[in-house]
């Protein structure tokens, strides 16, 4: 027989909340180190609970994994975004303005 489903929602209850978080916290944390040793993947899992404390885990070092992730999001930005420049000129009666447009940034530099 199976598990009942719940509804994903916030619990109420301190206490069960607190309870919850303990237990589903430990269950993800044991298969990030599971996952990083089946697949040989390099796993960093960071939470914060509600009190601010912090638990984390990492198959190397949690600095190595977050600079990969920082240089990995920053490449798939540039591909899926790929900066742009327009130059643009401005003028009135009295002057001329020059911008060039950075499409990622959207604004003047």
């Amino acid at each position: 027989m199976g598990r009942g489903k719940i509804v994903i929602r916030r619990i109420d209850n301190s206490t069960s909340r607190q309870v919850t978080f303990s237990k589903r916290r430990n269950g993800l944390l044991k298969k990030a180190k599971e996952l990083a040793i089946l697949c040989d993947a390099e796993v960093g899992v960071i939470i914060f609970s509600s009190t601010q404390k912090l638990y984390d885990y990492a198959s190397t070092s949690i600095k190595s994994i977050t600079e990969r992730y920082i240089k990995a999001k920053e490449e798939h930005q540039q591909l899926v975004n790929p900066t742009s420049e327009l130059k643009v000129f401005f003028s009135n009666h009295h002057s001329i303005f020059f911008c060039k447009f950075n499409v990622q940034r959207d604004r003047c530099s």
